[in-house]
């Protein structure tokens, strides 16, 4: 099944630096995103449910953009997220590009939804 390129916008009230600590840090990353997450110079190495994926971080500037290139047959796919402020409302936003199977873009944006509630929350708003 041919895969597709999502690209989702959350706004986030927290400052860019601590929602870039919830991107990157392990103690953070365990708290919204993933069960465990080892982290091995560039690499990443997250699991959920007793089964894990590794990632390379291709692309890192803090407070702005993380990238991860995921560790598996398509090296064309990537997990990014960018943050900027929005010049109208100067509010965060948090953009995320992802991968999914065509067809199930609805079911990504559900479960990045869901996510992102849990990020809210673990930050306090």
């Amino acid at each position: 099944m041919a895969r597709v390129k999502v690209v989702f916008e959350f706004v986030v009230k927290a400052s860019p630096t601590i929602l870039f600590h919830f991107l990157t840090e392990p103690a953070c990353l365990v708290r919204w995103f993933c069960d465990v997450v080892d982290i091995q110079g560039d690499y990443y190495v997250f699991s959920w449910n007793g089964s894990s994926e590794v990632a390379e971080v291709v692309e890192d500037i803090e407070d702005e953009k993380i990238k991860f290139v995921w560790d598996n047959e398509n090296k064309n796919e990537f997990l990014e997220f960018f943050i900027y402020k929005s010049d109208v409302t100067d509010e965060t936003i948090l953009r995320i590009t992802d991968f999914c199977d065509q067809g199930e873009e609805k079911d990504q944006r559900l479960l990045w939804e869901s996510q992102i509630f849990t990020l809210k929350k673990e930050m306090g708003g």
